[in-house]
């Protein structure tokens, strides 16, 4: 009898385990993203997945979401999904409750609602996949920032339409609220057509856009640049006379009336092609005007600029966005923003002896202007959030800006800059801020599927707050993004990509230097691409290069390791299979300049070089093939050519994607490489 006790104890205890573990297994099954602020699983309950088909209660479902799609009301639904404008949660929040054999849904808003059927419907999706019912759970959810954008920046390069309305589903489903559309000469201009390239986007589709993600709770704002970043106008024959520098492209005069006269023109086409918006970003960085050698200073000239544009704003009923680090440039207080060595006292310091530079003309800083204070680096550094503080303590309204993609070189780098989101995230939270933008810059133009794990990063930091380390927030990437299967550290393979990248983004340059360089510099094979091995002097050429030699052979196996990882993942994964093409193409292009330079190794410490110079040889046809399946992969979503007539612009910031009318921009380092290795082989032909 007293055995029988032990084994029945033994039993029990195993179940408790087994119980234990399950439960613990049941939490770790679902996930949703950006995590909810309050999110309790206390098990499985008896609803499957296919079992929601009906609903009741008084709420009007968005006909946008693809699960209230699949919905009929029915009075004797299990799914009650109910507004109520009185209950005590934040606007966009909403209350969902699963249990054993019904769900509740409670929002504050119509977006609370479409934000409560985004969760459940990743709750499905995870049940689905992993062939179990719908968790008992409770969530509790709503937004700690209110505005939620990122930035759609096509100035180089646009992609297929349908792109951009899968695109806005994808942010839709992640509540994303907002989108600062910067159109450059990708809007069909009306008003001056002669502006816009041959392939801008309509002025009836950018409607058709701006309505499609006004039905899933996005906003489309543009951004037309302005003072700044004028090339796209200014490289125009037509309208040199407005060059604040006549043989530059880059600012306006902002003492010309025609100048306003033009700006204004597109202004009403933008806000008309987006007529949904709440802001008119005007732009405004990077710019230094004289005003025709006025007299005037720098920041007397920007802020006649910035006060004619934000009036014209405010007559239009749009909030003006304005990049606001000229004026503090010009007050000799931006440093401090991008140095986190320096202490609290030190910060001070430097405003205490240069704020009067802004005090000064405070009265002719625009009261209807939003301050878009940008960092992309450094956003814990005091001075960030010192100058953040100085235009609330002078009721100036100000929003950050962090980035997803700045000059990175063929994907995002610094882990998908995740730590610098996650902490412009959290601060603008603490200092009560009531929004943030994540850009996105077109400039060296890397495929916008390798922006998504940022975006996703940001719609979770935006939204949760500080909940997830960034460790923590990849592996729910990796379970959303692809499958619950992948969510596990072996599929981590995006971090170790961006580092060799950075390798391939130098690895044919002489003395490291970047590859945007190329196109600046005369004779750029000569003088940037690295030398070639001397035949008459074996070995010495893998002496002089071993460390480049080490990182290549590093590389190499780091890609083939990632191509595994890659193949493995496009064999099982249940969603975003393309995204997993494009990482596969950028690998395999890496990849090929790894091999390049291992070639190269060969051939210079052979004595008899006839084998290893038939591989060098099959070196072009190899790139040939890298670039043809790069381009096709590329090409389903991307238009990979500019238009024949396109003009590409004076490029003072040596923008990567603006080298060049088709794709060649992308491979100018390659390029050159195969050309001076041709050069080698066909002298060392003719001396043989």
């Amino acid at each position: 009898m007293k055995n029988k006790r032990s084994i029945v104890a033994v039993i029990l205890f195993l179940c408790c385990q087994i119980m234990a573990s399950a439960q613990s297994s049941v939490t770790s099954q679902f996930v949703i993203l950006p995590s909810p602020q309050v999110f309790e699983i206390n098990g499985l309950s008896d609803i499957k997945p296919v079992d929601l088909q009906t609903y009741k209660g008084n709420a009007i479902l968005p006909e946008s979401n693809n699960l209230a799609k699949q919905l009929k009301k029915d009075k004797n639904a299990f799914l009650k999904i109910e507004i109520d404008s009185k209950m005590d949660i934040k606007a966009e929040g909403y209350l969902l409750t699963i249990s054993e054999n019904k769900i509740d849904i409670k929002a504050k808003d119509k977006s609370g609602i479409f934000y409560a059927l985004a969760s459940l419907a990743q709750l499905i999706e995870d049940a689905k996949e992993q062939h179990i019912n719908l968790p008992i759970c409770t969530i509790k959810d709503y937004p700690l920032l209110a505005y939620r954008s990122v930035h759609l920046d096509i100035k180089h390069h646009r992609e297929k339409t349908r792109y951009y309305y899968d695109l806005i589903d994808e942010l839709a489903g992640y509540k994303i609220n907002g989108i600062i559309a910067e159109m450059e000469d990708k809007l069909a201009y009306q008003t001056h057509p002669d502006i816009a390239s041959d392939d801008a986007i309509s002025m009836e589709e950018w409607i058709k856009l701006s309505d499609y993600a006004m039905e899933r709770n996005i906003i489309i704002s543009p951004l037309i640049q302005g003072l700044g970043h004028a090339s796209f106008i200014l490289k125009h024959e037509k309208y040199k006379h407005l060059r604040d520098d006549p043989e530059s492209d880059w600012a306006f005069n902002p003492l010309d009336p025609e100048t306003y006269d033009l700006q204004f023109d597109l202004y009403r086409d933008a806000i008309k092609a987006t007529p949904h918006g709440k802001y008119l970003h005007i732009g405004g960085d990077e710019v230094h005007t004289n005003g025709r050698n006025s007299g005037k200073s720098e920041l007397e000239l920007q802020l006649i600029w910035l006060n004619k544009v934000c009036a014209f704003a405010a007559k239009n009923n749009r909030i003006p966005i304005f990049w606001d680090d000229m004026p503090l440039k010009h007050a000799k207080v931006y440093d401090p923003m991008f140095n986190t060595k320096l202490t609290q006292s030190e910060v001070d310091k430097v405003w205490e002896e240069n704020e009067t530079n802004l005090l000064q003309f405070l009265d002719q800083f625009p009261e209807n202007c939003i301050y878009m204070r940008w960092n992309y680096s450094e956003p814990e550094a005091l001075g960030n959030t010192k100058a953040m503080q100085w235009f609330i303590d002078h009721d100036l309204q100000v929003m950050g800006a962090t980035a997803g993609q700045t000059r990175w070189a063929l994907m995002p780098s610094e882990e998908s800059n995740l730590n610098n989101i996650k902490t412009f995230a959290t601060n603008s939270i603490q200092q009560g801020l009531d929004g943030l933008l994540l850009t996105l810059w077109d400039d060296d133009s890397p495929h916008f599927e390798l922006y998504k794990r940022g975006i996703m990063g940001f719609a979770e930091y935006s939204w949760a707050g500080d909940k997830l380390s960034v460790g923590e927030f990849k592996k729910v990437f990796r379970h959303r993004a692809f499958s619950s299967y992948f969510a596990d550290q072996q599929y981590a393979f995006i971090d170790q990509l961006e580092l060799k990248v950075r390798f391939w983004e130098n690895a044919f340059m002489q003395n490291n230097k970047n590859r945007r360089y190329i196109n600046r510099s005369e004779n750029p094979k000569d003088k940037l691409i690295i030398e070639m091995p001397n035949p008459e002097k074996p070995g010495e050429w893998s002496i002089k290069e071993k460390e480049r030699l080490i990182k290549a052979t590093k590389s190499l196996e780091a890609s083939e390791d990632i191509g595994k990882a890659i193949a493995l993942m496009k064999q099982g994964a249940i969603r975003n299979h393309y995204t997993l093409e494009v990482y596969e193409q950028v690998n395999e292009l890496v990849k090929y300049v790894s091999k390049s330079l291992l070639s190269l190794e060969k051939y210079d410490k052979a004595i008899d070089k006839t084998e290893s110079e038939k591989k060098l040889r099959e070196l072009e046809n190899t790139f040939k093939s890298v670039r043809k399946k790069m381009e096709e992969v590329y090409g389903k979503v991307r238009i990979l050519e500019k238009p024949a007539n396109y003009i590409l612009d004076q490029d003072h910031h040596a923008h990567m994607g603006n080298q060049s009318k088709n794709f060649d921009w992308q491979f100018a380092s390659e390029m050159l490489f195969l050309e001076k290795l041709d050069e080698m082989l066909e002298k060392e032909r003719l001396v043989n």
